[in-house]
């Protein structure tokens, strides 16, 4: 019987003891139940496939996320009790007869089940398609936390309970993903909009359209193992160049040339530092002119001229692109006439500039098919030969979810290359960056893909994106809110992400007739803990309308909202080797920069839902202040701005510190017991921040730009209290090098028993490392020691 199961069965269909067919595949098996067809395949030991659509039914499809192919994982199957049960050297899948649910479980636990019945198709009509509504339920634990799905504004981290309508918008983001605390996952792989719902009765994703149920489980043990395996599914990240890690000025919009270069020279001036400035919208001219790619507005008649000066003054440039055309650009000719415009309506709706819009003079303005790779080629053109061939440093692509007004039924039934815009609807801003990354790296090695978007859409890590959360409006409920939006939208495996330091839409801190905008003390407090926040996203960006946010709008030094400021821009900068070395930790390891605390913590179930601080690295525990300390939260119409408020005075926070590690105090050095709730004093220019004990913190020099002073001498903090490791990072800082391995790696190690640090052998070498170096060692105590490095190994007792 061994004999035929294992040669005979692989060919044919097998039967099982009660009469039930099934065929054994390479990659798992296919079947029927319920009258559905049911095919289970092994992409790995740990990650599975499930596909399940009706039995009259085809079912073919090219993934827009998945790029993993399929390996053959060594897996069995077993017929047991009306069960098929396949095992993977990871996973049990067992599908039950004759109602067709999966179940799925490790070695020790059963990690989660397809609901009773939980499998529906509805035929519906997808134009001229005959199609589905597409449903799966699942049965989750009472208690077990879930968290992605995106970026969402409910201020929520746990995400049961909770109704999506999963669809691309300004500031939610839709990805049709969830983890659990279990150290599971499960990618729903359908691009049409979807209702995500989780009640006492289950939890459910519904697409208006699919051939049918189409959703891979992965198992990865823990939060950062699910993420590696969303990452294997979907694409790595590839590394961002250094400067992007530094702080960054914007704002709706700079309005000539000479404004956008007399800020990074005001910058300088000021001995603030700065690594990015960004050009907003209509540098381009009026709105049937709209994203032309050209500077064809008189006040940037010399558009060359302003990038070398931005470049002169060792500051990098990037510049708005939209996923929409003007009437009377190149590109829309071009793209128009091959049908490769869609109708339905989007930004801005007027050829006019006043707002609101006159809609008697409509723009014109259409959106191009992203799904076809042509329209893609036709994009890049325009981009590459009117901006990057100028120098520009990367791309702020806004709308690419794109911008939909005033949304009509039959707006969905518009064609795309890939079939109705309802079909692929989610998938757009993965199309539209993933079309800029694709073109840039095939144009050049030499310059890193950098992409600041507003939407996304599962697997775009792969494509050098930085999503923001898009216009979100300046108010402490809206900060709070932030900080799950990218925590869950980390979880997603998308590890780039910030919000408009300030908010973007200044709303009642900017109310006219009043002392208001940057003079406004209630705007000043909200701003600083904003851009307090934003010292550990990944990208630190000010941005918003209304009120200006560079820093000498502030005050000057000496003054106490200016001063707080500088000092978390200065932060910044000394943490860069820190998050350089992070973020080749992403690269590298499938690593996180903002991680939720039970990512690393996930022992202690009271860190499963702290919504208001997060794990910065591995190392670093961030509590931003996020209520208002000195300043009213709720704005009246007509209120007093510039009201006399003692920015001085000390204020409290309550920090939670999770079990399972001593963490000391980031400005004190007092250690602290973890598992316990503490107050801890702040003041305007402080947050509290913790390290972990056992951490190494590298800390570089105080410079104005990111590549200022070489990193030849550096202090490296020790945490005592557990064994401790780190790896220190550096490469060319802004090419693909490091791709075919010109990089090093230093591994700082500690051990709690011997007392001793070492510092191991430099692995690698690229063009213009440094081979000789002054470490300076220092402990919590305040003592110090000085190495010098010379790329071989060290090893010094504390």
């Amino acid at each position: 019987m061994k004999f035929i199961y294992q040669f005979i069965c692989p060919l044919l269909f097998c039967v099982m003891s009660y009469g039930q067919k099934y065929e054994k595949t390479s990659l798992g098996i296919k079947t029927e139940a319920d009258g559905n067809k049911i095919e289970i395949q092994f992409y790995s030991p740990s990650i599975v496939r499930v596909i399940k659509y009706p039995a009259a039914g085809v079912y073919s499809k090219e993934s827009l996320s998945v790029i993993m192919k399929p390996s053959a994982a060594p897996f069995t199957v077993k017929s047991q009790n009306s069960q098929l049960v396949l095992n993977s050297e990871s996973l049990n899948v067992t599908l039950q007869f004759p109602t067709g649910e999966i179940s799925f479980a490790s070695s020790d636990q059963t990690l989660l089940r397809e609901k009773k019945q939980g499998t529906k198709f509805a035929p519906v009509k997808d134009t001229d398609t005959n199609s589905y509504t597409v449903y799966q339920a699942f049965d989750l634990d009472k208690n077990e936390p879930i968290y992605g799905l995106g970026q969402h504004q409910r201020g929520d981290l746990n995400q049961r309970n909770q109704n999506y309508r999963l669809e691309q918008g300004n500031t939610e983001d839709a990805v049709t993903f969830f983890q659990s605390v279990k150290g599971y996952g499960l990618f729903w792989d359908n691009y049409a909009p979807t209702e995500f719902k989780d009640s006492a009765d289950g939890t459910s994703f519904e697409s208006l359209v699919g051939d049918g149920v189409d959703y891979y489980f992965m198992y990865g043990k823990n939060a950062d193992g699910v993420v590696s395996q969303m990452r294997k599914l979907t694409g790595s990240a590839p590394m961002f160049p250094l400067w992007t890690y530094g702080f960054w000025q914007s704002k709706e919009r700079y309005k000539s040339q000479n404004e956008i270069v007399g800020v990074v020279k005001k910058y300088r001036e000021l001995g603030v530092p700065l690594d990015g400035i960004i050009q907003d919208w209509q540098y381009w001219g009026n709105n049937y002119l709209w994203n032309a790619m050209e500077f064809l507005n008189p006040e940037f008649s010399e558009p060359q001229k302003m990038v070398d000066e931005i470049h002169g003054l060792n500051a990098h440039m990037i510049i708005s692109i939209w996923s929409s055309f003007g009437p009377k650009t190149k590109p829309y000719n071009e793209l128009n006439s091959n049908g490769m415009l869609f109708d339905f309506l989007t930004w801005p709706e007027s050829g006019s500039e006043i707002f609101p819009p006159k809609k008697d003079y409509p723009s014109g303005v259409r959106v191009y098919d992203a799904y076809n790779p042509k329209a893609r080629d036709i994009y890049w053109k325009y981009a590459g030969e009117g901006l990057f061939a100028k120098g520009i440093d990367g791309w702020w692509m806004d709308s690419t979810e794109p911008d939909h007004l005033w949304v009509k039924p039959e707006d969905y039934d518009t064609k795309t290359y890939l079939g109705t815009f309802r079909k692929v609807r989610n998938a757009y801003p993965l199309m539209t960056v993933g079309g800029v990354y694709d073109h840039q790296r095939k144009e050049t090695s030499d310059k890193r893909v950098f992409i600041l978007t507003r939407s996304a859409f599962a697997g775009q890590q792969r494509y050098g994106a930085n999503t923001w959360t898009g216009d979100v409006e300046s108010s402490w409920e809206n900060l709070r809110a932030q900080i799950p939006a990218g925590l869950n939208f980390t979880l997603t495996g998308m590890p780039h992400w910030n919000s408009d330091i300030g908010g973007f839409f200044a709303g009642v801190y900017n109310q006219k007739g009043e002392v208001s905008g940057a003079e406004s003390t209630l705007f000043r407090e909200l701003y600083v803990r904003w851009l307090q926040f934003g010292a550990f996203n990944p990208m630190m960006r000010s941005h918003g309308t209304d009120i200006p946010r560079e820093i000498y709008n502030f005050g000057q030094r000496g003054e106490p909202v200016y001063d707080a400021i500088e000092k978390f821009i200065n932060l910044r900068y000394s943490l860069l080797p820190y998050i350089y070395s992070t973020s080749w930790e992403v690269t590298h390891k499938d690593s996180s920069f903002m991680r939720a605390l039970f990512m690393d913590f996930a022992a202690d179930s009271k860190s499963w839902d702290i919504k208001d601080e997060f794990m910065f690295g591995k190392s670093i525990l961030a509590a931003p202040v996020v209520q208002a300390q000195y300043t009213p939260e709720k704005i009246k119409e007509g209120q007093n701005q510039k009201q006399r408020i003692d920015f001085k005075a000390e204020k409290s926070r309550i920090v939670y510190l999770p079990a399972g590690s001593g963490w000391y105090d980031f400005w004190t050095n007092e250690k602290l017991q973890g598992g316990q709730e503490i107050t801890r004093k702040t003041t305007l220019d402080m947050i509290p921040l913790y390290v972990k004990e056992g951490a190494i913190l590298p800390i570089g020099p105080q410079v104005q730009f990111a590549e200022e002073k070489r990193w030849d001498n550096l202090e490296i903090k020790v945490y005592p209290g557990k064994d401790g490791f780190f790896t220190l990072y550096e490469d060319e800082f802004d090419n693909y090098n490091y791709e075919k391995g010109a990089y090093t790696e230093i591994d700082f190690s500690y051990s709690e028993k011997q007392k001793k640090l070492t510092i191991s052998s430099r692995r690698g070498q690229y063009k213009g490392m440094l081979s000789e170096r002054t470490f300076t060692i220092v402990m919590p105590d305040g003592t110090k020691k000085v190495l010098a490095y010379k790329g071989k190994k060290i090893e010094y007792k504390l």
